[in-house]
């Protein structure tokens, strides 16, 4: 459990979910994120469970919202679709008996579908909360068809931890950045430095994040594919290494086969690097085709061979969506994003 003890006249957040960040390796979520922020601003905080194990992650999670009771005003949960809705229920559960103000934050491209197949589940833990957060439009009208509303606060990004480069003409270096695992498809990256290397030999392909299992399986088929000499495997990447492979990229593919709002496509963004994504989930809810992006189908290499060919032959494209990827992330600043939490903190302490 990670704890901010600075005493203000702030509310006191205790931040509920897989806070695994500080484990080397592990994707940083955004509630852990968020309880850095708020911490460091002076909120007194708490995140829990930064244990690995699902099973310990709950009794850690029940124990503290049970324990800790004088240090928590507020609890914001993070809710994940599949098993991990679990933690959610109980969590939840625990937190209003405990007379806490409770905030569901909705996370996850699987979730809406999940939402559709368990709705009597879903509305019974969802009608818990005092206040329904999601980082997307996408994932707050998952919940409409449940009779319940959310709002919309946007994923949170440092800017500072991610120089913009602002790209007038770009070059056929590739940057793909996900955990290994099937939702994020990360054969199709491959396919499309594949399908370009015919046309443009000096196109590279850097491939970082969390392996899932499938890493090994990429390398393989990139030997098959015969461009195992254009791409990079630098594994886990923590701030500093986005920043140093996202400054010497051109162009950002987004594979993904389902998505909410991602955090590495705002980064991207942050750095200037025009995006290529399929048009799944809440993506198209974050990026409008032309203007701060180029969509393009699920699973499709042409189409995302033709979008980046694109990009290499129209430089004021590239130079569009490298400038309007910057605005982007803007939206996702932590002091724009404080202020959004900050309206809601206040609005849940004023009713009793």
């Amino acid at each position: 459990m990670r704890v901010n003890s600075r005493f203000t006249n702030a509310p006191k957040l205790c931040f509920v979910g897989p806070m695994v960040g500080q484990a080397g390796g592990h994707v940083t979520t955004q509630g852990y994120v968020l309880s850095g922020l708020f911490g460091a601003a002076g909120y007194p905080t708490l995140a829990v469970s930064t244990s690995l194990n699902r099973y310990l992650r709950l009794a850690d999670i029940a124990a503290t919202l049970i324990r800790r009771r004088r240090d928590i005003d507020i609890a914001l949960i993070e809710v994940y679709s599949g098993q991990a809705f679990v933690i959610a229920d109980v969590a939840s559960a625990i937190s209003r008996r405990m007379g806490y103000k409770t905030i569901l934050t909705l996370h996850g491209g699987s979730l809406p579908d999940f939402i559709e197949r368990h709705p009597d589940w879903t509305r019974r833990v969802l009608s818990r909360a005092h206040a329904l957060v999601a980082p997307s439009a996408y994932n707050a009208q998952g919940v409409t068809p449940l009779g319940l509303e959310a709002s919309v606060i946007p994923n949170v990004i440092d800017l500072a931890d991610y120089p913009y480069r602002h790209r007038e003409r770009v070059q056929p270096r590739l940057f793909w950045i996900r955990s290994f695992h099937p939702i994020y498809n990360p054969a199709l990256a491959l396919q499309v430095t594949a399908g370009l290397r015919a046309d443009f030999p000096d196109t590279t392909l850097v491939m970082a994040g969390q392996d899932k299992g499938m890493q090994g399986e990429m390398q393989t088929l990139a030997h098959e594919l015969g461009i195992a000499d254009a791409v990079r495997f630098p594994g886990f990447l923590d701030r500093a290494g986005k920043a140093r492979e996202g400054s010497a990229a051109d162009i950002y593919l987004n594979t993904n086969r389902v998505d909410n709002m991602p955090v590495a496509i705002i980064e991207a963004g942050a750095m200037g690097l025009p995006v290529v994504a399929t048009h799944v989930g809440g993506v198209p809810y974050l990026l409008q085709d032309g203007d701060n992006a180029l969509l393009v189908p699920d699973d499709d290499a042409p189409s995302m061979i033709g979008a980046v060919r694109r990009l290499l032959d129209e430089p004021q494209l590239a130079e569009r969506l490298s400038a309007n990827g910057r605005v982007l992330a803007e939206r996702s600043a932590w002091p724009t994003v404080r202020a959004q939490w900050d309206a809601l903190f206040a609005q849940l302490r004023a009713v009793e």
